[in-house]
């Protein structure tokens, strides 16, 4: 079902003609008339000033003008949308400023690059995005070199000079194709960040208008509808039920759940639901970015709220799933307050032996003798007429040693719970679940009912190229020539890069980056061995911190000076990352050496499940970019007995016999 979500009208559009013709008052009147807010008078006279100095900017031009254009991914909208001699102009006015900011830059290219990414319209086109601070006295900004993808640097233009740069644009050959005629029924088709979706399905967006859906790619939200029905098929048969839902990395099984959680987040009915994870750090930045919004959103109401009542609210739908578990414990006889859980990446939850360690020593909880999935599943059993539990699974995954894998789940089932229907996707009998041999048991005791439409097969972490994760297995599966297939295919789109210098990888970041797009750096757990580069994994890392704050500060990841690991960086996302390989993982005589540092020394890892989480380690770390990234691999040093550059070398070889260009 392809996904036809258009770029939402804007609250005024017109031709050229049509805008010149009318009064200032009739187009204001317009304006006020599709609000969504109500409109104070320091936003009226806003506007009008707009009209004003654009009727007097586009007088005897041909094309289209747009006022107040949502862009839904981003929550905001475009001030005024000019299309003319082929071009897409995005403007942005600063009423009373009188220069420009970082944040204002900032804003308007983020726009421009959003209409590029996600909008067919724009696509093909040349974008220029224009700030106009109404009270800029100096001249027009330079209009830089146009960019591969069609998209011009921002422009800082005096009201007095907006024809001026038209005019000069227009002077300019058109590199681009021109802006097609459909341009406004042109379909939207955004690929959020988890954090973004989360925002708007919150802010109750529907999930149609945040996703996009290329040919090919599974639509998100028929895997969403699947799930709810069988929620609702369970609660109207009084019947309890498990679902697993599937996807490779970054395909949106998170944001399947969430969607789920969002839409009955503040329902008091029993179809209210809980998004649970095991990732700490996920929940912390889901929360945290959610709170933030809904603050701004009572400020905007006129409301005083606390920022710690918001939270609280925030966390009836969004919790760890350990405190779950240890509410469970409390009180043993009482079934949770939701009939719907969500658990997100549940193939991390803890075995038996994990769990009842953990249990007994840090919880006190004597004679504890279950694994989280059956201990999980036994609390949602004790509803008495009907209960669902929907499991997101990703293959290769589990990076923590204890993790049961989807094989705990099902263990669980077909010894305890023979009594629940069981909904799982076509693809759990594949390698990277390993729960084949599980998964045909349920079917032949007749308790399962497999379903291709809980399997998302298409990454959407990288809206660029959906094949990244192709690529990420085949270096890992040690085949070079398949990884080479895999970048030839998104190269052009998706850069990768790989180099011996931290500091070329840092620039190469800073200079791919745009807007508020963010960079980041990223290394394994077991990358000991990267402090001569001034990267130490042992350092906390706060992911709020990280994943949340602004470019002005020193502890979020646009500094590039604090490495996030595998377990702070795991269901999130960056747009440009910067991977630091250390010798940890080395590559030598076609096969990896999987090691980890004790004392002063390398060690050997022996144990395949070790080595297993050593490589989904890497594996997490390679796919955290939505747009490109670099890979760092130092040169070693030959006076250092922990750092000989044998250790490197080889890596950095195979890299590139894998296609990854050298910088």
């Amino acid at each position: 079902m392809p996904n036809t979500t258009r770029l939402p009208n804007a609250w005024l559009s017109k031709s050229i003609e049509r805008f010149l013709e009318e009064s200032e008052d009739a187009l204001l009147g317009e304006i006020i008339r599709h609000s969504s807010l109500s409109v104070e008078l320091e936003q009226r006279d806003a506007w009008r000033g707009q009209i004003a100095i654009l009727k007097a900017a586009i007088v005897g031009l041909r094309g289209e003008v747009f006022f107040e254009l949502t862009i839904p991914r981003l929550g905001k909208r475009i001030d005024t949308v000019i299309l003319t001699s082929g071009r897409i102009l995005i403007l942005e006015f600063k009423v009373g400023s009188a220069s420009p900011d970082a944040a204002s830059l900032n804003q308007v290219w983020d726009y421009a690059l959003d209409l590029k990414n996600f909008h067919e319209g724009s696509h093909n086109a040349e974008i220029v995005p224009i700030l106009i601070p109404t009270n800029f006295k100096s001249p027009c900004s330079e209009i830089h070199e146009l960019s591969a993808d069609g998209v011009r640097e921002p422009i800082v233009v005096p009201c007095n000079s907006i024809r001026t740069v038209i005019t000069e644009l227009s002077k300019i050959k058109l590199e681009r194709q021109s802006v097609p005629d459909d341009w406004a029924d042109s379909a939207y088709k955004p690929t959020p960040t988890i954090v973004e979706a989360a925002r708007n399905l919150y802010a109750k967006h529907s999930v149609h208008e945040i996703l996009r859906n290329d040919a090919g790619a599974k639509n998100i939200s028929i895997t969403s509808k699947r799930v709810e029905e069988v929620v609702r098929e369970s609660r109207e048969n009084r019947k309890k039920s498990i679902c697993f839902v599937t996807g490779v990395p970054g395909a949106g099984k998170t944001l399947v759940g969430l969607n789920i959680a969002t839409r009955h987040s503040k329902k008091t009915d029993d179809l209210h639901s809980v998004f649970l994870s095991g990732n700490g750090p996920l929940v912390e930045v889901l929360v945290e970015a959610l709170t933030r919004d809904e603050v701004e959103r009572e400020k905007a109401r006129g409301n005083k709220p606390k920022k710690i009542d918001v939270k609280r609210s925030v966390r009836a739908f969004i919790q760890n799933v350990h405190h779950f578990r240890d509410e469970g414990v409390r009180q043993p006889d009482k079934p949770p307050n939701d009939h719907v859980v969500i658990f997100d990446e549940s193939q991390r939850a803890w075995d038996r032996r994990k769990t009842s360690d953990f249990m007994q020593r840090k919880k006190g909880v004597a004679g504890f003798d279950a694994s989280e999935p059956e201990f999980l599943i036994s609390c949602m059993d004790r509803h008495e007429d009907w209960a669902v539990i929907v499991c997101l699974v990703g293959g290769g995954q589990e990076i923590h040693d204890g993790e049961a894998g989807i094989k705990g789940w099902i263990s669980a089932i077909q010894n305890r719970f023979q009594h629940w229907s069981v909904y799982v996707s076509d693809q759990m009998g594949g390698s990277e679940y390993q729960a084949d041999d599980d998964v045909r048991k349920l079917g032949e005791n007749g308790m399962l009912s497999i379903e291709n439409n809980l399997h998302l097969s298409s990454s959407m972490r990288s809206f660029r190229a959906e094949n990244v994760s192709a690529f990420v297995k085949a270096v890992l599966d040690c085949e070079p020539a398949k990884a080479q297939a895999e970048v030839l295919k998104f190269s052009t789109l998706y850069p990768i890069v790989v180099t011996r210098d931290i500091d070329v990888a840092k620039e190469w970041l800073r200079q791919k980056s745009r807007g508020t797009e963010r960079t980041g750096l990223v290394a394994s757990s077991k990358a000991q061995r990267l402090k001569p580069h001034a990267i130490d994994v042992r350092v906390n890392v706060d992911p709020v911190h990280y994943f949340l704050n602004g470019s002005d500060d020193v502890r979020s990841s646009f500094y590039l000076e604090d490495a996030a690991t595998e377990f702070q960086v795991q269901g999130l996302e960056l747009d440009w990352v910067l991977v630091s390989w250390d010798g940890d993982l080395r590559h030598g005589n076609g096969r990896w050496s999987h090691n980890q540092f004790r004392g002063s020394k390398w060690m050997r890892i022996n144990k395949a499940e070790n080595q297993l989480y050593l490589l989904n380690a890497y594996r997490v770390l390679l796919t955290r970019a939505r747009q490109g990234m670099a890979i760092f691999v130092p040169h070693g040093d030959t006076g250092d007995h922990t750092r000989p550059s044998e250790y490197y070398d080889e890596t950095f070889e195979y890299l590139k016999r894998c296609g990854v260009p050298a910088i």
